[in-house]
């Protein structure tokens, strides 16, 4: 168990580096008995020492900066600060030494190796049932096992493939088993980004100290997953199966996927026809042959194992019944997750390994049995109870400190249902130091090790892990949940480390391809609600800068006729209620400014421009698998920026304007990145039409409450017009002349070289829709092209002049009626591509289809 180390590190300085001060009674990861550091940190210390804490600062602020931008978040249900909380890291490793690691490798192995015969005796001849090894209340009566499941065959015989353990250390310094995860464990995502946020921050030290490398550990799970396929195939359909984005470890999901190379799905993403399970993509539904899942057992089929589950895939059973597909972790698995079997363990590795186990897990009696309950009960002070089975709850007694009506209540649960619940051991944490005001100071820590199994069915453990660690000096709570931290652990070597990566080396072939993502329905509504959510808000932020120009503006140029037709753009978005009065008059100025800036900024009002922000970043969320990690920073700072105001008194209107000029940068930056980060596939297509139908919407507002009317102030109403369409510089450079109505409408209605007007919109979303007819190989003309050539061919026709010209009462009846034909057949195309292509989705968007406003 001790290491040994061929060559010792450097000398080590003092063991008081940055005022760090153990706790007393706690076993120290850090430094020893003597206050000196341990002889695995020495080359760290040395080198914290030489880089000093004000530098060590700078870099960690960078490393906050990476966890930020990248979207690295946990969701907490219930939490204040929202569903998408930031991924807490500490700048501190955990550092493990080789002899320690080589014993806790060992130990790991052993006990997935054990776990795996358990499943595959539970499932199959029951023996360690029919003997008395096992206790049947431990497995038949919690929700875990999965009785249609029993004598289904699995590939390799492998029911876990992955597998994780929490792991404590004793105050006397040995390591024991705290929890086992044998269901779809979660974790080595995090601890993958800790390591790149790490090696970012500080890469020459984390070199100098050799640590194990983890990417060896994701490439043999990768290919473990691949040979899992039925029938050996060649190039087989691996997906990962996710609840959704409102699962506390989405991130998580979305991030494995890419990095592993596999098709992220939800449940609706997937079908099963004659007993074999399909990914429902536009272009048919595509066969799947492995799928990687990140939900509970139960929850994976409805048909067969929870009836109220919207979460899985109907049929999922029967498909893997008929060995078509495989999956990973087997169904059923979830069996082994709780605690109560620890309390047999010892006896069932004798039985089924032949030997002890290598490392202990935390003292545990399984109440069921009546010696060990009597014994909890009667020194009720010294154990902790929990229940036996997480999935029927949570909760955690502390015997010392439960008051007499909580231990009443208590003993009245152990008495009634007693196999329900366990009796363990209070664990006392060891402590590592984490940075902290400049300095270091002590904090709990609990280590969750990582297993897979490899393509011939023996087990590797992941060089590493996910050290888990209390928010202050005097917590013990470790939970993320609870508001615990994370660390990076380190395995150091005494020898040269390997460099390998999960990209091919250079000069190796490579076969040529230009083969996108297969599109499901979900995915292709998501990008296609993103595009509209972030026109939407353009145009909002374009409207709204333009009113604050002119609310600043002392001229006759801030007419109010021009203020009160803005405003009418925004009530006709549902932004503004009713700015206008009887008489056709703008509120004041000081009630406008406080009217806007609510409905920019307070994400509790309805339409507001940051509750959509919130929205799009919602939705990004979803398809992080499909974006570039520049347009997730891009919205991610969009949101702050949004964020940064309060409601309240009123802000500055240059101030104002200032966030509104840097939220149009954003925004373009982020079209900009769709336009030349994205390939042009169906993905694409259906971003850039929920954009264009959005703009085209907006523009159709933006003419009718600018133009529809003759105005007395004609020119700077139309100036507005072109201000808020980006295209006034455009107008300025073609013409010398003042700004007329005809120039206007020919350069936002007809002209198709404007990528603001009207026809650029309607050719750019007949293109899309062509190819995606093509695709679909019809002959025919679809609804949705009979309904956007209508649109192009009117605007192709439309006779300026006419349009332009009002009738005896001021109303340009030629525009209005040409408005009314487009937004009415854009409104008919939306619907007709929404059924055709988008119906089956499960939709989450409440952002109002512009087409049924103004139609």
């Amino acid at each position: 168990m001790n290491p040994t180390v061929s060559q010792p590190p450097p000398a080590a300085p003092p063991a008081d580096l940055w005022r760090y001060q153990p706790l007393e009674g706690h076993y120290d990861e850090f430094v020893d008995d003597s206050g000196s550091p341990r002889e695995a940190w020495r080359r760290l210390v040395s080198s914290l020492a030489a880089l000093g804490p004000e530098e060590w600062q700078r870099r960690w602020e960078q490393g906050r900066r990476l966890i930020h931008e990248n979207g690295v978040t946990y969701n907490v249900y219930g939490d204040p600060r929202g569903m998408d909380r930031p991924w807490q890291l500490d700048a501190m490793p955990l550092i493990i030494s080789p002899g320690e690691w080589d014993y806790i490798e060992k130990a790991v192995v052993q006990r997935a190796t054990l776990f795996n015969q358990i499943l595959a005796d539970l499932y199959g001849p029951q023996k360690l049932l029919h003997e008395g090894l096992l206790s049947p209340g431990v497995v038949f009566a919690g929700p875990g096992y999965l009785r249609p499941m029993r004598h289904i065959p699995v590939p390799n015989d492998t029911y876990l493939h992955l597998y994780a353990v929490d792991l404590a250390r004793a105050p006397d310094g040995h390591w024991w088993v705290v929890n086992d995860r044998t269901q779809a464990p979660s974790g080595s995502g995090y601890a993958l980004e800790n390591r790149l946020v790490i090696t970012r921050c500080v890469p020459d030290i984390f070199r100098d100290c050799r640590v194990q490398r983890l990417a060896e550990f994701f490439a043999k799970q990768r290919d473990m997953l691949f040979k899992l396929a039925p029938g050996h195939k060649e190039n087989p359909r691996v997906v990962l199966l996710t609840p959704g984005p409102f699962n506390e470890t989405y991130f998580e999901h979305a991030y494995l996927a890419r990095y592993l190379g596999l098709t992220l799905v939800e449940g609706a993403d997937l079908t099963v026809r004659d007993k074999r399970v399909y990914l429902k993509t536009l272009s048919g539904l595509l066969p799947v042959d492995v799928i990687l899942r990140r939900q509970d057992d139960s929850f994976c089929d409805p048909l067969e194992l929870r009836d109220d589950s919207m979460l899985g895939v109907p049929g999922l059973v029967q498909a893997i019944r008929a060995g078509t597909v495989a999956v990973a972790n087997a169904l059923g698995s979830g069996v082994a997750d709780t605690p109560a079997i620890m309390a047999f363990l010892p006896s069932l590795c004798k039985a089924l390994l032949g030997e002890e186990l290598k490392m202990p897990s935390v003292a545990t009696w399984w109440l069921g049995d009546e010696g060990p309950r009597q014994n909890a009960i009667d020194q009720i002070d010294q154990v902790v109870i929990k229940s036996a089975f997480p999935s029927m709850g949570h909760q955690v007694y502390f015997g010392d400190q439960l008051t007499d009506k909580t231990r009443a209540e208590l003993l009245a649960k152990l008495r009634e249902r007693p196999h329900e619940y366990i009796a363990q051991e209070r664990v006392t944490l060891s402590t590592s130091p984490a940075w902290a005001d400049k300095g270091l100071e002590p904090r709990h820590a609990m280590v969750r090790v990582f297993v897979t199994a490899r393509a011939d069915g023996s087990y590797m453990v992941m060089p590493g892990g996910l050290t888990r660690v209390s928010a202050s000096r005097d917590s013990i709570i470790v939970s993320t949940q609870a508001g615990g931290g994370s660390k990076d652990t380190w395995v150091v070597s005494d020898k040269p480390v390997s460099n390998f990566s999960l990209l091919k080396p250079m000069g190796s072939r490579i076969e040529l391809s230009r083969a996108g993502f297969f599109l499901s329905s979900r995915v292709a509504d998501n990008l296609y609600w993103l595009g509209r959510y972030t026109e939407r808000i353009d145009s909002t932020i374009r409207v709204v800068r333009c009113m604050f120009r002119h609310l600043t503006d002392e001229t006759d140029f801030s007419d109010p006729a021009v203020l009160n037709g803005l405003s009418g753009v925004l009530v006709a978005q549902g932004r503004l209620i009713g700015p206008v009065d009887e008489h056709g008059d703008v509120f004041d100025r000081a009630a406008l400014q406080e009217q806007l800036q609510s409905m920019l900024f307070d994400e509790d009002r309805p339409f507001s421009v940051r509750n959509d922000i919130q929205k799009a970043h919602r939705i990004v969320a979803r398809v992080r698998d499909r974006v570039s990690l520049d347009s997730w920073r891009i919205l991610n700072r969009l949101e702050d920026e949004f964020a940064l105001p309060q409601v309240g008194p009123m802000m500055q209107l240059n101030a104002a304007m200032d966030q509104l000029d840097d939220g149009v940068l954003m925004l373009e930056a982020f079209a900009g990145q769709t336009m030349e980060g994205m390939t042009r596939e169906n993905g694409w297509r259906f971003l850039d039409l929920g954009r264009r139908i959005e703009r085209a919407g907006a523009l159709h507002m933006l003419l009718r409450f600018g133009m529809e009317f003759l105005s007395e102030m004609e020119g700077p109403k139309l100036e507005a017009v072109l201000e808020i369409a980006n295209s006034l510089m455009t107008y300025r450079s073609r013409y010398m002349a003042g700004v007329e109505a005809g120039p206007v409408l020919d350069l936002l209605m007809a002209d198709e070289s404007n990528p603001r007007s009207l026809a650029f919109q309607a050719a750019a979303m007949a293109e899309h829709i062509d190819q995606l007819n093509v695709e679909a190989r019809s002959a025919v003309r679809s609804n949705e092209q009979r309904a956007i050539l209508t649109i192009l061919t009117q605007l192709r026709l439309a006779q300026i002049a006419t349009i332009a010209a009002p009738d005896a009462t001021g109303h340009r009846a030629n525009l209005t009626e040409l408005i009314d034909t487009c937004d009415h057949h854009l409104h008919e195309m939306n619907i007709s591509l929404t059924r055709r292509y988008l119906s089956h989705a499960r939709r989450m968007h409440h952002i109002v289809d512009l087409g049924a406003e103004v139609s």
